[in-house]
């Protein structure tokens, strides 16, 4: 075995940074790589077996009938895999086409808000339905669907009615997409939105409506309401592939939907995660990122780090933390092992953004219980920069500013942060992500589904099950 290397530095940039998982208080070097030769070589085989095969050790559909495990697909881009050229293709027309809507609603909950909204704060952001020079001419876009809250319903009814009373649109009728996506097409908070947007939006003289349903396309047509409604008024769908959990559908048309309205590179996008993927599958054990991760953390939680707290610093990624909680928590927040066992396993994921949350939650991390893991994420050269210049040369205070470059007091933040838990022996990990492109983000969000993929076998629990989540929607739909 080569020595184990706690930085790891991808062929593209890409740096996964475990070095303080080690030390005084933490894990071991002997340890960790008896544990890689053992448990980690067992849970690399098991997950090339999922790559092969499609196939999770007692992995069953909420239903309790086998099912699939096709995440390790979505980067290939192949006939029978959840991607085709086809499917491709038909993204790209439709990122074309949307260029004629003013608006686009997408309309989901978990998996199909979570990762669509990673997409759009990553390449659209806050000022993206504001400044038609940012847009390109592609649609306005707006999100709902994902709480069953009035008042944020009727806020985005009127936003919409605000832009036609404006005159911010070039046609007489504001032109909007309403696009619900739910497998099923009978998921509760999306498809109530959906119902309710559409009966009033429909009544608007000046709005012209027009709609395309996510679900899945091989559905019986009789139980699959989105389905009947498409075929009824001839509407666009795209598929919600057998196979592919909604907390890792963000690489596959569920979430795609959301990079075609973008007008952003799909291909780039799974050309990070294939890359990704290929590098992890052909690496030494003490060289797989993705592998190494899952190690460490499953090693500190039987510590007692209980709580992840996922921290990037840029406001860009903090839906990406956001994403990572369902990810994270739903995947290994298991009551049984995969034989029955009673564990009560998983961490408790926590979101975090620099350097906000110095302020809030930081003190909590330096001197609270010592059961977390501080998951920093840095993006090494961000799009823009901005300088300071001293605006108040009379007031001498204001003069330790003039020049100051706004990025390098953030990495100096991340770095204070990272020394002070690391001077107290407290458990932390860095990843740098060279920029912030589709192709970085691609790899960053495979490996954090592969990380997930490889707890799950160290584990002994079903990374791809939700049976807590199907205890509540039972009780509810009961109350319903």
């Amino acid at each position: 075995m080569n020595a184990l290397k706690y930085k790891i530095i991808m062929p593209s940039g890409l740096v996964f940074d475990f070095t303080n998982m080690l030390g005084e208080g933490r894990l071991q070097p002997a340890e960790v790589e008896q544990a890689l030769q053992s448990q980690g070589q067992e849970a690399n085989k098991a997950v090339e077996k999922i790559r092969v095969e499609g196939i999770a050790k007692n992995h069953l559909s909420k239903d309790g009938q086998p099912e699939h495990v096709y995440f390790p697909r979505m980067p290939y881009v192949a006939d029978g895999n959840p991607n085709t050229e086809e499917s491709i293709t038909k993204l790209i027309r439709f990122s074309k086409a949307l260029r004629k809507q003013d608006a686009v609603v997408f309309l989901g909950v978990g998996g199909s808000y979570l990762g669509n909204k990673v997409l759009f704060d990553a390449f659209g952001g806050l000022h993206w339905n504001g400044n038609r020079i940012l847009r390109q001419g592609q649609p306005r876009i707006y999100f709902s669907g994902n709480n069953m809250d009035p008042v944020d319903c009727n806020s985005l009814v009127f936003e919409l009615q605000r832009l036609q009373a404006k005159g911010e649109i070039c046609n007489k009728r504001l032109k909007v997409m309403l696009i619900p996506i739910s497998k099923s097409g009978t998921t509760l908070e999306t498809i109530s939105a959906f119902t309710y947007f559409y009966d009033v939006l429909s009544k608007e003289p000046n709005i012209e409506l027009d709609c395309t349903v996510v679900t899945d396309l091989r559905a019986d047509v009789a139980n699959a309401p989105l389905l009947q409604l498409a075929e009824k008024f001839g509407w666009e769908r795209f598929d919600i592939k057998e196979g592919i959990g909604g907390r890792f559908c963000v690489m596959t048309d569920p979430g795609l939907v959301t990079m075609a309205a973008l007008g952003s590179d799909i291909e780039e996008f799974l050309r990070g995660a294939r890359e990704m993927d290929t590098y992890c599958k052909n690496a030494p054990l003490e060289e797989n990122p993705a592998l190494l991760n899952a190690l460490l953390k499953f090693m500190a939680y039987k510590r007692g780090s209980e709580i992840e707290v996922f921290m990037p610093y840029s406001m860009h990624l903090k839906s990406l933390s956001e994403w990572y909680v369902q990810l994270l928590a739903e995947s290994l927040g298991k009551r049984y092992d995969r034989e029955g066992n009673l564990v009560h396993y998983g961490r408790t994921p926590i979101v975090a953004v620099g350097t906000t949350d110095m302020h809030a939650q930081t003190q909590q991390h330096q001197d609270g219980r010592r059961n977390k893991v501080v998951q920093f994420l840095e993006v090494a050269n961000p799009a823009d920069e901005a300088v300071i210049h001293n605006p108040f040369p009379d007031v001498p205070y204001f003069a330790r500013f003039e020049g100051m470059n706004m990025n390098n007091s953030l990495k100096a933040a991340l770095e204070a942060n990272e020394a002070a838990l690391t001077s107290d022996n407290r458990y932390s990990a860095r990843y740098i992500m060279p920029k912030l492109s589709e192709y970085f983000l691609g790899q960053l969000m495979y490996f954090l589904m592969l990380s997930v993929a490889y707890e799950g076998e160290l584990a002994d629990v079903d990374a791809y099950d939700q049976p807590g989540v199907e205890v509540y929607k039972r009780i509810m739909k009961e109350k319903l």
